[in-house]
C-alpha cells in the first residue's frame, strides 16, 4: 500500500492560508500607536465654497418637506440664532431648521487642515460618512461607492456621470471629481504620516439611495426588491399607497438592509463588498492609495456571521487595515464581536462611562471611588483579549453624544450610563434644565484631567474635532457645530434654544491655551511608547484622599502617573517612597509645587507625569 502525500505547492498553500488566517485575527500594530481624530466633514472646513449645496440637493433628507426659503448657513454665526431666512419659513421647530442648515465643509476643506491636524500631532483620522447623501451626516447614504458631489470641485458633472452607471455592475462604475478628491486626501493624509478610515453605514440605506429609490418606484418588479425588509407592496388598483418597510429604529428614512441566518442577503452583500474593495485598492492600484480600514455604524445591528465573512475580505485587501465599530453596550454584549475574527477594536464607551464616572460626575452622585475606578478598569481590561485593549478607540465625545465641555458643566444631571436617560437629558432643546453655556476655568481643568490619563492609558485615544479648542454643545445636533479656526471672527452665543437671550453672552473662540495642552500630551504620548504598548499597573488607589496612581512599564521604559482628582494638594515625593522612588524626572506638568517637608506636590485636579 502506497501512502498519500501532499504535494510541495499544496503545502505551501496551506502554510500561506493558515498565515493569512493568523493574521487576520490579529489587530495592526501601528493601530496600538494611533492618536485619532474624528471629523465631522460638513462641519470642519469650507475649503471650497464654489461646490456648496443648493435647496435642491437637500431633498430627501429629514425633514423631508422642503423649505420656501433656504440658503448656506453663515459659519461663524451664533448657533442658536435663527436666520432670517429661517424665521421667514414661520416653522417653530428649532430641530427642522438645525436639520436643514448647511454649512459647506468639504473634503478640500480636509485636505487644507492637515498641516493643523499635523501640527496637532494626531496620526489617525476618523472620517464620519462621506458618501452620497442629502443630509448633514451623511447616514442615509444613496450610494456607498461615490463620495457626495457636493464635497468635490464638480457636484453637477459628477452627478451626470453617476446616472450612467449601472449600480449592480461595478465593471460600470465611474471614479468622480469627488472622488478623485478624497483619493487625494487618502494621498496627502499618507504623506504626512496619517492613517485614514471611512464610516460604513452597512446595516441601511437613504430613502432616496439607488436601490430604494428604484424600489419606490418600481415596487415587487424591482431587481433590489429583496434587499429590504418589505411589508407590504402597493396595490395599483387603489387610491391608498399601502407600500411599507422596515426602517432603522423605525426611522423610515433609514431602509434597513433585509437579513438572512448570515447577515446581509445577497444582493446588498455583495454591493457592501464590492464597494469595500473600491476604497481599499481603488483602480486596483494597491492598499497603499486606499484607506486603511472602516469604523462600522451600529454594527450591533447586523448579525456576526456577515462581519466575520467581510473581516475576511477586508484582511485579504489588507492585513493591516483596522476595523472599528460602534458597540454601544454593556461589556458583555460587546465581547463576542471582538473576540478576533470580526473587529479589531470598537469605540469604547464603556471607557468613557467609567471615566466619567471617576473625572466627571461630582462625589455625592454615582461617582466611582479611586480603588472602584481602578477595580471596574481591571475588569474591562481582563475582558479584553490583549490585542482589543491596546487598540480600542479611547474616547468621550463623538457625533452622538454632548461633548466633554457640556458634560461637564451639566455634570451630575444624569447618569452617562444610563444610555436612555442621558440621551434624553442632553438635548439641550427638549430640556430647558440643560445648561448650553460655555465651560468655564474650573471645567477646563476636569477636562484636562480627563484627557491627561486618556493619553497615557493602554488603548488609543480619540479626539472629537474642536474638542482641543474647547467647543461645547449638547447632544446631537448642537454637539455638530461648525469648528473653531483662529482665522475667523465668530458671533458670540447670546440665544438659547427658546429663542429668548442669555443674560450674558459666551464669547465663541478657539481656546489656544488648551490647544496647546492637547498637543503637549500628544507630544509626550508619541515620545515615548511605553504609554502605547507597555504594561498598566496601578501602585495608588487612595480613597481618602481622592487619588490614583499607576504606573506604564516594559523592558526599557517606565512612566508613571500620579492624579489628584481631589480639592487639596498631595504629596508626590513622600507616597512614591514606599516603592523605592526617589529620582525621577518630571515630563508634564514643571510649574510643580515644590514642600520643604513633603517635597513635590501635585495640586489639585492635577496630573503629573513622570519618568524614572
Amino acid at each position: 500500500m502506497t501512502k498519500s502525500r501532499l504535494s510541495p505547492t499544496l503545502i505551501l498553500v496551506l502554510l500561506l492560508l493558515s498565515q493569512f488566517m493568523l493574521n487576520a485575527q490579529n489587530s495592526p500594530e501601528w493601530a496600538k500607536y494611533a492618536i485619532w481624530y474624528q471629523i465631522f466633514p460638513e462641519r470642519f472646513h469650507n475649503g471650497d465654497p464654489s461646490n456648496d449645496p443648493q435647496m435642491k440637493d437637500i431633498r430627501y433628507a429629514d425633514p423631508q418637506e422642503m423649505p420656501e426659503h433656504w440658503q448656506i448657513h453663515p459659519w461663524t454665526s451664533d448657533w442658536y440664532k435663527l436666520q432670517d431666512y429661517e424665521l421667514a419659513n414661520g416653522e417653530p421647530e428649532l430641530w427642522k431648521h438645525i436639520l436643514r442648515r448647511r454649512y459647506g465643509g468639504d473634503i478640500q476643506g480636509i485636505i487644507d487642515k492637515l498641516d493643523y491636524l499635523e501640527d496637532l500631532g494626531v496620526n489617525a483620522l476618523y472620517l464620519n460618512p462621506i458618501f452620497q447623501s442629502p443630509s448633514l451626516h451623511k447616514y442615509d447614504g444613496e450610494s456607498y461607492h461615490h463620495v457626495d458631489p457636493n464635497f468635490g470641485p464638480d457636484p453637477e458633472g459628477d452627478r451626470k456621470m453617476i446616472a450612467s452607471e449601472n449600480p449592480l455592475d461595478p465593471a460600470t462604475w465611474v471614479w468622480t471629481s469627488a472622488d478623485e478628491l478624497a483619493l487625494k486626501l487618502i494621498e496627502e493624509a499618507h504623506k504626512r504620516g496619517m492613517r485614514i478610515i471611512f464610516d460604513g453605514v452597512f446595516n441601511h440605506m437613504g430613502y432616496n439611495s439607488f436601490a430604494f429609490a428604484d424600489v419606490r418606484k418600481n415596487q415587487a418588479a424591482s431587481p433590489y426588491k429583496d434587499w429590504f425588509t418589505i411589508k407590504s407592496w402597493d396595490d395599483p388598483e387603489t387610491e391608498k399607497n399601502e407600500f411599507d418597510y422596515e426602517g432603522w429604529w423605525g426611522v423610515k428614512s433609514l431602509p434597513e438592509f433585509r437579513e438572512d441566518e448570515t447577515g446581509l442577503v445577497e444582493g446588498p452583500r455583495n454591493y457592501v463588498f464590492a464597494a469595500t474593495e473600491r476604497w481599499m485598492n481603488p483602480k486596483g492600484k494597491g492598499p497603499e492609495y486606499g484607506i486603511d480600514g472602516w469604523r462600522l455604524d451600529v454594527a450591533f445591528c447586523v448579525k456576526h456571521e456577515f462581519w466575520k465573512d467581510w473581516r475576511i475580505h477586508v484582511k485579504s485587501l489588507n492585513p493591516e487595515a483596522y476595523i472599528t465599530a460602534e458597540l454601544v453596550s454593556p461589556l458583555e454584549e460587546t465581547l463576542p464581536y471582538l473576540s478576533g475574527d470580526e473587529f479589531d477594536g470598537e469605540m469604547n464607551y464603556n471607557w468613557a462611562f467609567t471615566c466619567t464616572e471617576f473625572f466627571i460626575n461630582p462625589k455625592n452622585k454615582n461617582y466611582r471611588k479611586p480603588s472602584e475606578f481602578a477595580a471596574e478598569l481591571k475588569r474591562m481590561r481582563e475582558a479584553f483579549p490583549p490585542s482589543v485593549a491596546y487598540v480600542n478607540q479611547n474616547l468621550f465625545g463623538s457625533h452622538d453624544v454632548n461633548r466633554i465641555g457640556s458634560h461637564i458643566v451639566n455634570r451630575g444631571g444624569t447618569n452617562f450610563r444610563d444610555w436612555g436617560k442621558y440621551f434624553s437629558f442632553s438635548k439641550a432643546a427638549d430640556n430647558p434644565d440643560y445648561k448650553v453655556n460655555k465651560p468655564n476655568t474650573e471645567d477646563l481643568e476636569i477636562q484636562k484631567l480627563f484627557a491627561l490619563f486618556q493619553f497615557t492609558y493602554l488603548g488609543a485615544p480619540m479626539i472629537y474635532y474642536g474638542d482641543e479648542v474647547g467647543m461645547w454643545g449638547a447632544n446631537d445636533p448642537d454637539d455638530r457645530k461648525p469648528m473653531l479656526w483662529p482665522e475667523f471672527e465668530y458671533e458670540d452665543e447670546v440665544y438659547l434654544p427658546d429663542q429668548t437671550k442669555r443674560a450674558k453672552a459666551d464669547k465663541v473662540a478657539p481656546n489656544m491655551e488648551l490647544h496647546a495642552y492637547y498637543q503637549r500630551l500628544i507630544k509626550i504620548r508619541r515620545e515615548h511608547p511605553v504609554l502605547a504598548t507597555g504594561d498598566f499597573k496601578v501602585l495608588i488607589a487612595d480613597d481618602e484622599n481622592d487619588v490614583f496612581v499607576f504606573e506604564r512599564k516594559n523592558e526599557s521604559s517606565r512612566i508613571i502617573v500620579a492624579i489628584n482628582n481631589s480639592d487639596k494638594e498631595w504629596a508626590l515625593d513622600v507616597n512614591l517612597k514606599q516603592f523605592g522612588i526617589e529620582e525621577y524626572k518630571v515630563i508634564h506638568d514643571k510649574e510643580v509645587r515644590f514642600n520643604s517637608d513633603k517635597g513635590v506636590m501635585v495640586k489639585p485636579k492635577k496630573g503629573m507625569i513622570i519618568e524614572i
